[in-house]
C-alpha cells in the first residue's frame, strides 16, 4: 500500500482562513504545536483564529528537534488536555512531531509550515534526533496529514535561508531518485522520477529569482514555495522510499552526528550531500556527466549563498576522527546509501570525501 498525500491540501495567500471551516469539522480541542520564537507570533495569529470559532487551544512547543524526550512528555500533556488533534505550525522538524504525536494519540494532524524549507508537511514520515540534534531514525507512518495548509502570507516571514535550504532539499529528489529507480519497470516511479525532472529544471529556471524577491506577487517566489513544500512531497508518495532518499540524505543523517559550530539547517546539509553522492558516482559508477552536474550546482548553490563543502556546514572532516564518524555513519548496514545500485566500500565515501573537501571548487 502506498501513502501518496494529505487527504485535503489548502493552498494560497488566504489559505489559512480558508482552512477554517474544515478544521472545525474536526476539531474542538487541538493541541497547537511550535517550537521557535520567531514563529510565535505567527501561532499567536493561529491561536486567535481558532479561539474565536469556539475551539479550546492548548498552545505548546518543543524545547529540541523532534526527540522522543519531547514526543513522550507532549503526548502526556495531549492526554491530560484530551486534545483532539494535532497543528502543527513550524519547520521541517515541528511538522515531524506533529505527524508523530499525532500518529501515537490516533488523532487527526494538520500541518501548517510556516517556511518552505522542507516537504515534512506533506509526507508519511517522520525522523526522529537526539536532543543535540543527531539523526536517530525515521519511522513511516501510517497516513499523510489529515489537512496541509500551505499558506504564502505565513511562509513570506520566513528567512530567506529557509527557502534556499528547500530548493537544495527538493533538487536532492533528482539526483536521488534518477540513480536508484532509473531501471524500475513500474510505470508509477517512471513518472515520480519525471516529475523530480520537471521540480529540478523549475528550481533552476525560477530558485534564484524567488530567492532574491521574496514576495507573494512574484510567481517564481510562490511556484518555488509550493515546489518545496508541495511538489516535493508528492514525489516521495507517488515514487516510494527509494525516490526519497540515497546517498544525499544518508550523508546528512551521518553529518548530524558530528558537533557543528553552526546550526545548518536540513537542506543546507543535503545539498552538500549532493555533490558527494555526484563524486561518488563519478569514481564508482562511471558518471561521465558527474562533473558537469557538480559545475553547474556549485554556482547556482553559491548564488542562493548555500554551503557547497562540510567545512562551509562549520565542520573540519580532518580533526577529531570526524571523516571516519562520518563514513561509518552513512555507510551503516541500515543506511539509504545502499539503495545506489553499485557497489563500494566505507574508504571509498572516506576518499571521496576527502577529496572533495580538501579541493577549491572553482566556478
Amino acid at each position: 500500500m502506498q501513502i501518496i498525500s494529505p487527504d485535503k491540501v489548502i493552498r494560497g495567500k488566504d489559505a489559512w482562513k480558508k482552512s477554517l471551516p474544515e478544521i472545525v469539522n474536526i476539531s474542538k480541542f487541538p493541541m497547537l504545536l511550535g517550537r521557535s520564537s520567531k514563529t510565535r507570533s505567527l501561532r499567536s495569529i493561529i491561536s486567535k483564529d481558532l479561539s474565536q470559532l469556539n475551539l479550546k487551544v492548548y498552545n505548546c512547543e518543543l524545547e529540541f528537534d523532534c526527540c522522543e524526550d519531547d514526543l513522550k512528555r507532549i503526548y502526556n500533556l495531549s492526554v491530560e488536555q484530551k486534545c483532539d488533534s494535532i497543528i502543527a505550525a513550524g519547520g521541517g522538524k515541528v511538522l515531524d512531531a506533529g505527524k508523530l504525536l499525532a500518529e501515537y494519540l490516533s488523532v487527526p494532524c494538520i500541518t501548517v509550515p510556516l517556511s518552505a524549507s522542507t516537504c515534512a508537511g506533506w509526507t508519511a514520515l517522520g525522523n526522529i534526533y537526539t536532543t543535540e540534534g543527531k539523526f536517530v531514525k525515521d519511522i513511516k507512518l501510517k497516513s499523510c496529514p489529515k489537512i496541509l495548509i500551505c499558506d504564502h502570507s505565513f511562509i513570506k516571514s520566513a528567512p530567506k535561508n529557509t527557502l534556499s535550504s528547500g530548493i537544495a532539499d527538493s533538487l536532492a529528489k533528482w539526483y536521488e531518485s534518477s540513480i536508484t529507480s532509473s531501471s524500475n519497470q513500474d510505470g508509477i516511479i517512471q513518472q515520480a522520477i519525471q516529475i523530480s525532472r520537471v521540480l529540478r529544471d523549475q528550481l533552476f529556471i525560477e530558485g534564484e529569482d524567488a530567492y532574491n524577491n521574496p514576495s507573494e506577487d512574484n510567481l517564481a517566489w510562490s511556484n518555488i514555495v509550493e515546489a518545496n513544500t508541495l511538489t516535493a512531497g508528492l514525489i516521495g508518495g507517488i515514487g516510494g522510499e527509494k525516490c526519497r532518499t540515497a546517498a544525499a540524505h544518508a550523508i546528512h543523517n551521518a553529518i548530524t552526528q558530528i558537533k557543528s559550530n553552526k546550526k545548518p539547517l536540513h537542506g543546507e546539509i543535503v545539498g552538500v550531500g549532493i555533490l558527494i553522492q555526484l563524486r561518488l558516482e563519478e569514481s564508482k559508477n562511471n558518471n561521465k556527466l558527474a562533473n558537469q552536474s557538480i559545475n553547474q550546482l556549485v554556482k547556482f548553490m553559491k548564488n542562493l549563498n548555500l554551503p557547497t563543502t562540510i567545512s562551509e556546514l562549520g565542520i573540519n572532516v580532518f580533526e577529531n576522527d570526524n571523516l571516519q564518524k562520518i563514513a561509518s555513519f552513512t555507510f551503516r548496514k541500515e543506511s539509504e546509501i545502499h539503495f545506489l545500485p553499485f557497489e563500494f566500500s566505507k574508504e571509498d565515501i572516506i576518499q571521496v570525501i576527502s577529496k572533495f573537501e580538501s579541493q577549491k571548487i572553482s566556478i
